[in-house]
């Protein structure tokens, strides 16, 4: 990708800003314009496609397009799921660029009611209680968030059509985790902080105070009395979620500031009180047309994310914040140059990462 050096300089000069939905992005339009290009490629791309599908019959066997005709891009379903939440999220913040009617009329294209029913019919079919469970589905909650929240007609019609696949994705969540006994601690998609951050914001904009308070009751239990994170032995060799950092990023949003602090000096008591940039190194790529090895790309974009959101939950004067600020720099210009569309394995997901670090995405934390 050109221009990436200029892109990564921009994130280190902005790295102090606290991240909100609502401030200003950090990144330029010329940037938005090559995210938006990778989405645009791959959400009607329908192979290659990685297909999760219980079959139970031979009725079953039916190209992707069929099964699930809004999600059947971009590899595989959650892929597709966030590649159309960076459509809306650059259409909404670039209402003026060049790839915007593009970006719309993919959107368009996707969000019609017979297509979503379709594809509510598909999820609802039997074998499949667990589909996309929880990331798959947290993306999803967080698309019908971004178009909730977006005051743009179209945007509206396209939430309403959505309706129905948002309150089975939110009613598959408010049905698994009273059952779910332990947190996955993972660094892929079953990981249950990370999905946990997203729903909770999509809670906060749905006005979902069920959800929003069970999320909170499941992320103390599971996580409140954690201590010492191991966050030297980070990352396994296919992780794209940090299990460490996630659960503090959730964390951050469950608990007031001044909790949030205490809870942190003990669950990760390796934060310098300085600032530094060098305590926490990025991953290394080996071979980014290994689809499982360029996780560690989607890893060090997260990880940038999740440091400066673990430093907006600190109290102001907390002399950790500029730590993690610094470590999120570092691993944002690890990362930004490999979002390329180089090799389809990183290209069809990992301009959804760049674009939730860079674009303003994950809400500010909320008083208890």
């Amino acid at each position: 990708m050109r221009n990436t050096r200029s892109l990564s300089a921009l994130f280190v000069a902005t790295a102090g800003a606290a991240m909100s939905s609502q401030a200003a992005p950090v990144m330029d339009a010329a940037a938005a314009a090559r995210f938006a290009q990778l989405a645009l490629t791959c959400v009607q791309l329908e192979y290659p496609n990685k297909i999760a599908h219980v079959l139970q019959g031979d009725a079953d066997a039916r190209p992707p397009r069929e099964l699930t005709p809004v999600f059947f891009g971009c590899y595989d379903w959650h892929s597709a799921v966030h590649g159309h939440w960076l459509l809306a999220r650059l259409a909404r913040l670039y209402p003026d660029a060049a790839f915007a009617a593009a970006a719309r009329a993919a959107l368009a294209r996707s969000f019609t009611e017979a297509k979503v029913a379709a594809e509510l019919a598909y999820l609802q079919g039997p074998g499949r209680i667990n589909f996309e469970r929880p990331y798959g589905l947290a993306w999803l909650l967080q698309l019908t968030a971004e178009l909730r929240d977006w005051p743009d007609a179209d945007a509206q019609r396209w939430a309403r059509n959505l309706r129905p696949l948002e309150d089975e994705a939110a009613a598959r969540i408010q049905s698994w985790l009273p059952k779910l006994r332990y947190p996955i601690r993972v660094g892929e998609h079953a990981q249950t902080a990370f999905a946990f951050g997203l729903i909770r914001d999509w809670s906060q904009v749905a006005g979902d105070a069920a959800v929003r308070a069970l999320i909170d009751e499941r992320s103390r239990s599971y996580y409140l009395a954690d201590v010492d994170c191991p966050l030297d032995y980070e990352p396994s060799g296919e992780d794209f979620l940090s299990p460490c950092l996630a659960e503090a990023d959730l964390m951050r949003r469950v608990l007031p500031p001044g909790e949030f602090s205490r809870w942190l000096r003990r669950f990760l008591p390796g934060v310098p009180h300085r600032a530094a940039a060098d305590w926490l190194a990025p991953g290394i790529v080996t071979d980014r047309s290994d689809p499982k090895l360029a996780h560690i790309d989607g890893l060090n974009l997260s990880r940038a994310w999740m440091l400066r959101g673990i430093a907006s939950g600190l109290p102001a004067g907390d002399p950790r914040r500029a730590a993690l600020e610094g470590a999120a720099a570092r691993h944002g210009e690890a990362a930004l140059p490999a979002v390329t569309g180089e090799h389809y394995e990183g290209g069809h997901w990992l301009g959804s990462f760049a674009v939730y670090l860079l674009g303003g995405s994950g809400r500010p934390p909320q008083p208890g």
